[in-house]
């Protein structure tokens, strides 16, 4: 099973480590069948807070047949979050893994991009909460059902949350859909959740 985690500029380091983290245990200590590949734009991606990453894989370089996942953490608008976040060519990847029915997952402000390619349409999602509510507002304009109580929100085989605390719980329930909840219930307690 191969995860791509998708890095848009100015993406948050807190939403994207538990991704590389909870598989890298699940592989490395108990010899699961799971791996992460990065990818963003550009070869180099700079977060937000200026910390730049090398990818695996630029977006023409991914081939969809490889990955039973996507998953995008979210990120600062001050740092150009929202200038790739809604691009059309990352919109039309999110429609195709749906279309296909993999599996996505994001964290905070990355449910975004899922409503904005419309994959989010009269399904149940969140995104950031605080704020007075602005970013879950934006959701529900493109069309998604926001659950505005729930942490983590999973529906068919798109899981969306609220803010940074939540990304690692993101990484176990997605990790529990990819290899079933009985390895993942043996990863939770090895980290100590």
């Amino acid at each position: 099973m191969k995860i791509l985690l998708f890095c848009c500029k100015g993406f948050e380091m807190m939403e994207f480590a538990p991704f590389i983290d909870v598989p890298g245990w699940a592989v490395n200590d108990y010899g699961y069948d799971i791996s992460v590949e990065t990818a963003g734009f550009t070869k180099v991606v700079t977060s937000a807070f200026g910390v730049p990453i090398t990818v695996d894989r630029t977006l023409d370089e991914i081939d969809l047949n490889e990955y039973d996942a996507l998953v995008v953490p979210g990120g600062f608008e001050e740092y150009g979050f929202y200038e790739q976040a809604y691009d059309d060519r990352l919109l039309g990847l999110i429609r195709e893994f749906d279309s296909r029915g993999k599996f996505i997952a994001s964290v905070c402000v990355g449910a975004l991009p899922l409503g904005a390619s419309g994959i989010l349409k009269g399904r149940r999602a969140t995104t950031y909460h605080l704020g007075d509510g602005r970013r879950q507002r934006q959701l529900a304009e493109f069309g998604a059902v926001v659950v505005p109580d729930e942490s983590v929100v999973a529906d068919k085989n798109v899981i969306t949350s609220f803010c940074p605390e939540t990304a690692p719980h993101v990484a176990f329930r997605l990790l529990g859909l990819m290899l079933g909840e009985d390895k993942a219930k043996i990863i939770i307690d090895a980290m100590g959740y």
